[in-house]
């Protein structure tokens, strides 16, 4: 019995002690990298904005939601109601898209960035940054002053930037992939692998103990 457990042990062990490293050297990471900086917001420059529900002339009664926003200093109201979200301007009139100059002064005038060139995301696709934004959205591709790439991600009918993403925030993401077991998706830690290796963690430990003081008691006896 004890041979069995011996060998169980180390083999559960083994496995174990990978995943603790990733677990380890993920969380390291982590404790040296400001989230706030993983997610782009000390190159944002935005000020205050000051506007209220009475300077526009729309209906509002069956709305779910109501914000207001700046669009390139043009006050908008966005209404998430049951059949979508409308952009409007101050006089109920629905917004059209941005133009890619417009996206590109939203960079220029919210960041600390530098805008090269824009696409148009209108599909998710493997590998995407921008996890549960609404499309389509305007990626635009930036720098800062010392050449550090960034992707900065657009409302094209708000103006709002709803992502920033650089190489730092692509390490943290693998990262945290890696910490919760969900390399696909990484946003779910209720996940079969992360209970697997929660449970053969706990054996490990369990059994690890039970040899301890099974091997002290026949040292002694001898």
């Amino acid at each position: 019995m004890r041979r069995f457990i011996r060998s169980s042990h180390k083999y559960v062990s083994l496995a174990v002690s990978i995943q603790l490293l990733l677990w380890t050297l993920s969380g390291l990471f982590f404790a040296f990298n400001k989230i706030q900086d993983v997610r782009g917001e000390h190159v944002m420059t935005r000020g205050v904005f000051e506007a209220n529900v009475g300077d526009f002339d729309v209906e509002v009664a069956d709305a779910k939601s109501i914000r207001i926003v700046s669009r390139l200093n043009m006050p908008i109201l966005i209404l998430q109601a049951a059949n979508g979200t409308q952009y409007l301007d101050q006089t109920g009139a629905p917004l059209a898209q941005m133009s890619i100059d417009e996206a590109m002064a939203v960079i220029t005038s919210q960041t600390r960035l530098q805008a090269l060139r824009v696409e148009t995301v209108t599909a998710v696709e493997p590998g995407d940054e921008f996890r549960g934004r609404p499309l389509p959205l305007y990626r635009v591709i930036s720098e800062d002053l010392d050449g550090t790439p960034f992707n900065v991600y657009v409302n094209p009918f708000s103006g709002e930037i709803t992502a920033v993403r650089s190489m730092r925030w692509r390490i943290w993401d693998l990262m945290w992939g890696l910490h919760i077991m969900d390399w696909q998706e990484r946003d779910n830690i209720d996940n079969l692998p992360m209970k697997l290796f929660s449970i053969l963690a706990l054996i490990s430990a369990i059994s690890g103990i039970w040899l301890f003081f099974a091997t002290w008691k026949t040292r002694q006896r001898v």
